[in-house]
């Protein structure tokens, strides 16, 4: 049982990075979209792996249902341009890279200095199984509800802001 975890652990880790390195390095469009969705559903299978339902299932609904629909869309709808291919070009390769170790390092150190033991989901060192759905719509409707109602008026202001912009005509 617990060899099979670790293999489907495993094969979605190296999907995860495999699918991210290459749409970093690819120079086609379309293929480092498709090269997102992968990435997503690693991302997304992690998350369920680390018993975080609630956001695993929110990055299919979101991101890979919605964002990276959009994305394909807008490409497919511009892919050539007087009959000539999409390409990306590699620019800033050696500054992205330093730019990326940078935010690497601070994100470990981030993460090494986290106090697991007082998450509500641990108890004595050991991840509690079950559903963490509740804990978050808790967490969100009492602890953390200024914050939430902060940013639900940040989107609509937002919103409203992008019709604005959509719909002003120069005249």
């Amino acid at each position: 049982m617990y060899l099979l975890q670790e293999i489907i652990f495993v094969f979605f880790t190296l999907l995860t990075l495999v699918s991210a390195v290459y749409m970093a390095i690819t120079t086609n469009v379309i293929y480092a979209a498709f090269s997102l969705l992968l990435t997503f559903i690693g991302v997304a299978a992690l998350y369920i792996f680390a018993s975080a339902e609630f956001i695993g299932l929110t990055q299919i609904m979101i991101y890979i249902g919605g964002i990276l629909i959009l994305i394909v869309f807008g490409v497919m709808l511009t892919n050539k341009v007087g009959n000539q291919p999409i390409r990306a070009k590699s620019i800033n390769t050696v500054s992205g890279l330093l730019l990326s170790s940078a935010l690497f390092t601070l994100l470990m150190n981030s993460i090494m200095e986290i106090n697991f033991s007082k998450l509500p989901w641990i108890k004595n060192g050991l991840m509690v199984s079950g559903n963490t759905t509740p804990i978050i719509g808790v967490n969100l409707m009492t602890q953390y509800l200024l914050p939430f109602e902060i940013i639900a008026v940040l989107l609509l202001v937002a919103l409203l802001g992008a019709s604005l912009i959509a719909g002003r005509k120069d005249n």
